[in-house]
């Protein structure tokens, strides 16, 4: 079996938010890089040591880093795009910048090479009553009368493979109709917005912290004849970037977040003064332990809980302002 290196950079105080994140998502084997502990070891074992070799001193300014280690098949592939959203979500809770750079190492690998590899286990699938996700390099004969969404999500979380994803598009199959103005937080691939185009939304605005969000989603919409001019990417930090709220604006029909806990609860408030009254609010990327701590988030915002959903310990609320 070949296995994915997968070497996450961050500092001494992001290990221990790390690592819980990581533990959230079922990964317990963890190699632990402190910085803090190479140099106190240094500095402070002497009376243990009469040698250190001079080849260790270079640890008392190496950076910390978590590393993992996946199979390299489909399952550990999945694992690694849940590893990079939520290591985003991360950067987005990271006000002081305290966690480090948060950047991701796999194998060493390029981007490119990642996403190539990706390919061979990404098919297309059918989902709910409406719904098929069709990756752009594969064919089909006959779509059923589906409506077909084309998708390459390069490096970006968002194949619509994941339950929690799955647990948002089928809700914005259900609530989705003609004219709708749709805002996709998190958007990462595109996915969910482009779905909800396809399904007779009018207008999109999709918000992600990866800078490569607008030119991967550019490419999606592309790939999807979907109008441009009534689809728009922004880049930033939705949780702190007051001008980034305010360009984002109001007086949706449906807002939709497929993130993680923490950054859901921080986003509440900023949800509900976005979706217009009685528009919902869709929101997944909760694993079921913290199902709870998000509800109460968004009783306190001012939603009132319409629809919970559940897929293998993903949980998904749909709430209505």
């Amino acid at each position: 079996m070949n296995w994915l290196e997968v070497k996450i950079f961050t500092s001494a105080e992001g290990i221990d938010p790390l690592c819980g994140r990581l533990y959230n998502l079922g990964i317990n084997g963890l190699q632990i890089e402190d910085a803090a502990d190479f140099a106190d070891f240094i500095e402070n074992q002497s009376d243990y040591w009469d040698y250190i070799d001079e080849s260790l001193e270079p640890l008392k300014t190496a950076e910390s880093a978590v590393t993992v280690y996946l199979t390299d098949d489909g399952n550990g592939q999945e694992l690694l795009l849940l590893i990079r959203e939520s290591v985003s979500a991360m950067k987005l809770l990271d006000y002081g910048n305290s966690f480090g750079r948060l950047e991701i190492s796999v194998n060493g690998r390029c981007d490119e090479d990642w996403e190539n590899n990706w390919k061979q286990y990404y098919k297309p699938f059918s989902l709910g009553e409406r719904i098929l996700i069709k990756p752009e390099w594969e064919d089909i004969s006959d779509s059923g009368g589906r409506v077909v969404v084309n998708m390459n999500p390069g490096h970006l979380f968002g194949t619509g493979t994941h339950h929690s994803t799955q647990l948002c598009m089928l809700q914005l199959e259900k609530y989705v109709k003609a004219g709708d103005r749709v805002l996709d937080l998190g958007c990462g691939s595109g996915i969910l917005s482009i779905l909800s185009m396809l399904l007779s939304a009018e207008e999109a605005v999709a918000v992600d912290i990866d800078p490569a969000a607008p030119d991967t989603v550019g490419e999606n919409i592309k790939l999807n004849d979907i109008d441009s001019s009534k689809y728009s990417v922004l880049v930033g930090n939705v949780v702190s970037d007051t001008a980034l709220k305010e360009k984002i604006g109001n007086n949706f029909d449906i807002v939709v977040a497929n993130i993680v806990a923490d950054v859901i609860i921080a986003i509440s408030e900023f949800a509900y003064s976005c979706v217009k009254q009685g528009g919902v609010f869709i929101t997944s990327g909760i694993i079921a332990q913290r199902a709870g701590e998000v509800e109460e988030a968004l009783l306190g915002a001012g939603f009132a809980i319409e629809d919970k959903a559940t897929q293998n310990d993903w949980a998904c609320f749909t709430a209505v302002k």
